[in-house]
């Protein structure tokens, strides 16, 4: 249920109300927009009278809220949610730059690639330290080793660090190294890691599951946001379709419908979407085109020799001239690039 405010309702009016609603065991948000105040309620609303919120004299108009999303819903939070991460920005009309190898494979690629993007206007770092492989005999990342790579390589360039966390364990390590957690999509709907990870205060970037509806990926970022962690970066990394001359298919449409949906931020990713490097480009200003918020890119500055995914990682001279592209794309789409 959404309680909207008018627009001469004081602070102290709408903590009065809000206050009155928490009486009847609902937990209320309340959300600032442009001239008027949201309160967002969930809980069981079944038994609430609409009537007697309504004849509030600071009450605009009450919904009810069909979708089982609540605090990821866009009725909730009618304004774009604009996550921080130093002085990157992702939404809002904030464009973030994501990029960096698979993997850690060792200090000089991570120091030499981390450099490189960020000069090329990379926001942030990212690099695979524990990796969720389809064969258990393939690499699985160096793991704590690598997360102590990738803060040498944050030291050296200044970029925040994105990784994947697979497992609670690691989660007080995660904590204290990391600037913004990744769930992969193989987790996506790991429901008690998206619980623990809830309760952490670093952002979440949270990709969409090979096969998952966008309901079903709206509702793991509602899992986080119930927990108290409200900062989580949508990530769209293509779907399974019937196709097998891509890795997978981007879904360009779910980016215009999550962010009718949902008020979360939605960036794109690229590389894993096509699988091969010379489709990243082409994925990047579809993705830009449709209006979302950032992308994550793999970047490796020797893909042959990669320990994973090298054919669909750039070189750092590759990135340098798409980034020349993506800040005339983001530019045109009124989106500015943060560094």
């Amino acid at each position: 249920m959404v309680v909207v405010m008018k627009p001469n309702a004081s602070k102290e009016d709408i903590a009065k109300l809000a206050a009155e609603l928490e009486q009847l065991n609902l937990k209320v948000s309340i959300t600032e927009g442009h001239g008027c105040s949201i309160l967002g309620l969930v809980g069981d609303t079944t038994a609430v009278d609409m009537d007697k919120i309504t004849i509030n004299q600071h009450v605009e108009r009450v919904m009810r809220v069909s979708e089982p999303y609540k605090k990821a819903n866009r009725k909730f939070h009618p304004e774009d949610t604009v996550v921080s991460v130093g002085s990157a920005k992702i939404g809002g009309g904030n464009f973030g730059v994501v990029a960096g190898p698979c993997s850690v494979e060792n200090e000089d690629q991570m120091v030499e690639v981390a450099q490189r993007v960020k000069a090329a206007g990379a926001s942030m770092l990212r690099g695979g330290a524990f990796k969720p492989r389809t064969s258990p005999y393939s690499f699985q990342g160096m793991g704590t080793r690598g997360l102590d790579l990738l803060l040498l390589a944050k030291e050296a360039s200044g970029l925040p660090i994105v990784t994947e966390l697979m497992s609670p364990k690691y989660i007080d390590l995660f904590e204290e190294k990391v600037d913004v957690v990744q769930i992969g999509a193989r987790n996506m709907q790991n429901f008690d890691l998206l619980k623990e990870v809830g309760k952490m205060s670093k952002p979440i970037l949270l990709k969409r599951g090979l096969s998952n509806t966008y309901e079903e990926w709206i509702m793991s970022a509602e899992y986080i946001m119930s927990e108290g962690n409200e900062n989580v970066i949508l990530c769209e990394r293509g779907i399974r379709t019937f196709e097998t001359y891509t890795r997978n298919t981007l879904d360009v449409a779910a980016i215009p419908c999550i962010k009718r949906m949902s008020h979360l931020p939605i960036i794109v990713d690229p590389s894993h979407s096509g699988g091969m490097s010379w489709l990243v480009e082409s994925l990047t200003m579809s993705g830009i085109a449709a209006g979302c918020d950032g992308i994550i890119v793999e970047v490796h500055n020797d893909p042959p020799h990669a320990k994973c995914d090298g054919q669909q990682s750039l070189t750092p001279d590759q990135f340098e001239q798409l980034m020349g592209k993506i800040k005339q794309m983001a530019n045109l789409m009124g989106k500015t690039v943060v560094k």
